[in-house]
């Protein structure tokens, strides 16, 4: 599965989320996106739902913004480095992040990074269309 289809298909899922959600204030709604809470009422919102098993090692896990709005991704390359291809990348650098790298491509590894999953950050950038919050991340 290429990005872009995880992306829209993820875009998919969250909107029948919200359109459930409408009598909701805004921190309710993030409230509600709790990992605890997403796990037992929208079990297929992600396949790690199923083995209750969360996608980042942290106490308190938010999902409102499974993907992250800070993510940069280019399925033909931003750049060469050397014989390799970055595919994917940061945009605020963080130090909890890292990179894969394989012979030909480079890619953001985000696992250490739980910046997106924290309800402070979740509050700063919030909007209740999932798309307008990720518009900067070029999905091609």
């Amino acid at each position: 599965m290429s990005y872009k289809h995880w992306f829209d298909t993820h875009a998919s899922k969250h909107r029948v989320i919200m359109d459930k959600l409408t009598h909701l204030s805004d921190d309710e709604v993030i409230k509600y996106f709790r990992f605890e809470n997403m796990v037992e009422k929208e079990s297929d919102f992600c396949p790690l739902y199923a083995e209750d098993k969360k996608c980042h090692d942290t106490e308190e896990l938010n999902c409102y913004l499974c993907a992250c709005p800070n993510f940069r991704f280019n399925a033909g390359g931003f750049t060469k480095e050397g014989e390799r291809t970055l595919f994917s990348t940061c945009s605020i650098e963080s130090p909890d992040g890292d990179r894969y790298v394989s012979e030909s491509a480079i890619h953001q590894n985000c696992a250490g990074c739980i910046v997106p999953h924290r309800e402070s950050y979740i509050k700063k950038v919030f909007d209740r269309n999932w798309l307008t919050i990720m518009k900067e991340v070029p999905c091609k």
